[in-house]
């Protein structure tokens, strides 16, 4: 039984302008007490919350009285998480300056300085008293609420200024159990496809990743351009493309469709071992600077985390296997596949064809149910005799295409494609 935690951001109504005042007034404050403790804890290295409520506490009493006093303690959390993820980065040559920048805030709150007032609307302690702020909920704040999940008791909150509004980050809980997995579903993630062998049938999600990433570069170059290399200019054009928010969506829909049809079937979910920074070690030996960005830019992690959270989230096993030459080695005869610039080669002992995406998911499969100790019966039944072609086929193993998944902002597939064999 583990406990699985999701965050559901839900923005206000448009806040009165008394409101507005008070929560501006509120932001200027735990900014002070975050910048104070922040450039403290990077000077004595110190990253224990405890230890730096410990030593500052009184003092940031004493900064602000009229707060209540457990907003010295989530400040301490704030500076705390900030100052260890600003000093790891130094030990790795990645921070810059001496000292983290405080941009962004959000108000960490405990349960003494907020509460739920009803279902749409929650209460925060300030000091001016309390502070009633009225929600708008999202559709995927009422699917927690009524989906059996429970409201932690700690929240985040971020003033729009530009929108006058409230943006309250709201933390759900429940227990879920892994149930023991009948099989597996195994999964390839390349730069514009997500490849899944169900029951023996390798099915194709399209994402156009590929596609998405060139158009935003092109418009990126030149706007650049126009604009002498500004970077202010870039990140507005980030902003106003919603290429962030299309990859996010992209993922979500491609793992509940694949985590969805695990679960349906009782089986686990494998995956390819990638580590952290997997894009770094694949453009090591790239020349070519497109191809190379279009790498850094694929979201092979980036999916397979969804994949692992949604999975979370129905107690679906998790695992993950050795991703070396998983589409180099033929399943059958564990030979050379050999390619000819297509994604269609030719096994070198046996001269079957193999489409790539689909011999890497039969090579995922085999060391998942050869690789961690699972008792679990092979979905790819008498098909493993030695035939030279598991499909029993005499044509190349194409994978069936299914979908094709669109980001938000583009036509989305109003519904979810079914693993079915065809």
């Amino acid at each position: 039984m583990a406990r699985v935690a999701r965050t559901v951001v839900v923005r206000s109504a448009r806040l009165p302008g008394r409101t507005l005042d008070i929560l501006a007034e509120l932001r200027g404050m735990y900014r002070d007490m975050v910048e104070l403790l922040v450039q403290y804890a990077v000077e004595n290295e110190m990253t224990s919350f405890m230890l730096l409520k410990a030593e500052k506490y009184g003092e940031l009493r004493s900064m602000h009285p009229e707060l209540p006093s457990h907003y010295a303690y989530t400040a301490c959390q704030d500076a705390a998480t900030r100052s260890k993820s600003f000093l790891r980065s130094r030990r790795r040559g990645r921070a810059k300056g001496r000292y983290p920048e405080v941009r962004r805030i959000s108000m960490w709150l405990d349960d003494h300085l907020w509460r739920p007032d009803g279902l749409t609307a929650i209460r925060i302690s300030t000091h001016r008293g309390w502070v009633k702020v009225e929600l708008e909920p999202s559709r995927q704040y009422w699917r927690y609420l009524n989906g059996g999940w429970s409201l932690r008791p700690e929240a985040r909150i971020r003033l729009d200024p530009v929108e006058d509004r409230l943006i309250v980050y709201l933390t759900f809980e429940r227990e879920v159990e892994e149930y023991e997995p009948k099989g597996f579903v195994s999964v390839d993630v390349n730069e514009d496809n997500v490849t899944a062998l169900v029951d023996g049938a390798a099915y194709l999600l399209r994402t156009d990743m590929k596609e998405m990433t060139l158009g935003y570069d092109y418009r990126r170059r030149r706007i650049m351009e126009r604009n002498s290399g500004s970077r202010r200019a870039m990140r507005k054009v980030i902003r106003k493309s919603g290429y962030r928010r299309r990859k996010e969506d992209v993922r979500r829909k491609a793992a509940r469709i694949i985590v969805g049809a695990a679960a349906e079937r009782g089986y686990g979910i494998a995956l390819e071992r990638l580590g952290k920074r997997p894009n770094e070690n694949m453009i090591r030996d790239v020349g070519n600077p497109q191809l190379r960005y279009r790498i850094f830019q694929a979201a092979f992690k980036g999916i397979q985390r969804e994949i692992e959270e949604e999975a979370m989230e129905l107690g679906v096993p998790v695992v993950h296997v050795n991703p070396k030459n998983t589409s180099r080695m033929c399943p059958i005869h564990r030979a050379p596949i050999v390619y000819d610039g297509s994604r269609v080669g030719k096994c070198s002992e046996g001269g079957e064809s193999w489409h790539r995406d689909v011999a890497a998911t039969w090579n995922i499969l085999r060391r998942a149910l050869g690789g961690d100790g699972s008792a679990a019966p092979s979905p790819l039944g008498p098909s493993l005799d030695g035939r030279p072609m598991p499909l029993a086929s005499t044509g190349a193993h194409d994978p069936t295409v299914i979908a094709r998944i669109r980001g938000r902002g583009a036509s989305p597939c109003r519904r979810s494609p079914r693993f079915r064999a065809v």
